[in-house]
């Protein structure tokens, strides 16, 4: 299992400074060249089943309320993945652990599809700088691919 890191992770803009509310919309783009290695990362190498990609950065303090998966193109036939976090101090924290899935296990990676967040997880708080992890499930793969993941949560600060 190896660990590929994206080099400029795409998230944009960490605060929905509106009147109404804070909420924010945090979006990741992965894609893959022809060979299955995923473009702009550490690692030229094709993903393989269990490996783990860090789409991006997570900050503290940021309440998880939604996400959604939004394959454009996918990858090889049978690909699943598991969307969650990890923290990038790679210490776990007892009151809000690491979770591999929270926001799903076995994600269809391989079908052009919009997937909303299907995990009965509750909302939390991140209490420290985390990535955002998919972690490719079943196969290797082993072609062009796009997929698009936008995190919605609430700005609400470190506690």
């Amino acid at each position: 299992m190896a660990t590929i890191t994206k080099k400029n992770p795409d998230n944009g803009v960490q605060l929905g400074n509106t009147p109404w509310g804070n909420l924010s919309a945090l979006r990741y783009v992965v894609k893959t060249n022809s060979s299955g290695a995923v473009i702009n990362s550490d690692s030229a190498v094709a993903v393989a089943a269990n490996d783990v990609i860090r789409l991006g950065h997570l900050p503290a303090g940021f309440r998880f309320v939604d996400s959604q998966v939004v394959v454009v193109t996918g990858m090889t036939a049978t690909v699943t993945g598991d969307l969650g976090f990890a923290y990038k101090d790679g210490v776990d924290d007892t009151t809000v652990p690491q979770d591999a899935d929270y926001f799903g296990a076995g994600i269809a990676l391989a079908t052009a599809a919009r997937l909303r967040n299907a995990a009965s997880n509750a909302s939390l708080v991140l209490p420290k700088d985390a990535h955002l992890t998919l972690t490719v499930k079943t196969a290797n793969n082993a072609k062009a691919s796009e997929i698009e993941v936008v995190i919605y949560g609430i700005a609400e600060g470190v506690k």
